[in-house]
């Protein structure tokens, strides 16, 4: 069988100023929950810190696609 190619994705999240915002209140109080070899694996733990926290309207996490930003390519296009 042969390997999954490595898409690295960034899962954090942390308290924003409104649910309505991507603004977080305390930068330096992010929770960096982890860098993951795919998508898959990203979102079991995105999944878990997420419904964690979900009594709180203001906590959000995200799941962010970090090879995209790693092939130049890609980033060339968007600069």
């Amino acid at each position: 069988m042969p390997a999954k190619k490595q898409l690295l994705h960034l899962v954090f999240g942390g308290e924003l100023t409104s649910p309505e915002s991507t603004e977080f209140i305390d930068v330096e109080k992010l929770h960096i929950v982890g860098i993951y070899p795919n998508y898959d694996d990203a979102y079991k733990a995105w999944r878990g810190v997420a419904g964690a926290t979900m009594d709180n309207a203001h906590m959000r996490y995200f799941v962010v696609h970090l090879h995209e930003f790693l092939d130049p390519k890609k980033v060339s296009k968007k600069r």
